[in-house]
């Protein structure tokens, strides 16, 4: 559009500012992007947000994970409760660690987890 591969960054911002395009980093802490079948959130990306008359644009600059829709908030649901299961039991949290790292359910994680005394590495490297 503007050839300007060789354009200083500084004349590059007086330009879009004669064109009224205004650019703007944002300090995002976390961006998500929810689809009906997941959501890619990125931690810690680069957001820049570009306003051009009135319409405004975002750009996230960064590599996303991936999660299933809902994923985020049976997350957050298990952190509101105990972290402990049933009277000594593997923690919720552990079982999640494993079923996200491993790829495989909750029941299977728990299971593994219980097998390994509730080993992380173990049970994880047992289910890869």
């Amino acid at each position: 559009m503007f050839g300007g591969g060789g354009l200083n960054p500084r004349k590059m911002q007086q330009m879009m500012k004669q064109m009224g395009i205004d650019v703007e980093e944002l300090d995002a802490e976390e961006v998500i992007i929810r689809t009906a079948d997941e959501e890619l959130y990125f931690d810690g990306a680069q957001v820049t947000k570009m306003d051009a008359q009135g319409q405004e644009t975002y750009q996230i600059v960064g590599e996303p994970n991936v999660r299933e829709t809902g994923e985020a908030e049976a997350i957050e649901a298990g952190e509101a409760e105990s972290e402990e299961a049933d009277e000594g039991g593997i923690p919720d949290a552990d079982v999640e660690i494993v079923a996200q790292r491993a790829g495989v359910t909750e029941s299977t994680a728990r299971a593994v987890l219980e097998e390994n005394d509730g080993d992380l590495a173990a049970a994880v490297s047992q289910l890869e």
